[in-house]
This record gives structure tokens, sequence and C-alpha cells, in this order.
């Protein structure tokens, strides 16, 4: 298995895997509906890839989520920096 990219990565792929499990959809459900390869996303879930703001935007979109929820930390304003 392939390293961590970074701190930052890990945890916004963590969010997204969350979100998506939690609304029952798979990884080829998701990058279907994003409009990127399954590979693509299960790296960037696995942290091991850093995701374009086009990505998050997208993917966020696909989990009705607001793109922000998926970098800010806790209820803050603290922005995920690596």
């Amino acid at each position: 298995m392939a390293n961590v990219h970074s701190r930052a990565a890990a945890v916004v792929g963590g969010r997204i895997r969350e979100r998506r499990k939690r609304l029952g959809l798979s990884q080829e459900d998701v990058a279907h509906l994003a409009e990127m390869h399954v590979t693509n996303l299960g790296k960037i879930e696995r942290g091991q890839s850093n995701p374009s703001l086009t990505t998050i935007v997208r993917v966020a979109g696909v989990l009705d989520c607001d793109p922000g929820s998926l970098l800010i930390l806790g209820g803050g304003s603290n922005v995920i920096v690596s």
C-alpha cells in the first residue's frame, strides 16, 4: 500500500469516505456521478492523492455537502493545511 500523501489529504479523504458510506453509495457510484475514475476516488479516500479544487467541488456535489465541510477543522474556521 502506498503512503499517505499528507495529513490534509488523509483528513479530506476520510471525510469523503465517511460521507459516502453514510449515504450508502459505492465508490463506483460517486466516481461515475463526479465524472472521475474510480481508482482516483479510491486514492483520494486513502489519502494517497491530493484532490484538486474542481474534484473536491464535484465530489461534494455528489455527496450533497458543502465543499468547505471537507476542508474545515471541526466547526470552526480553521482550514486544514499540510
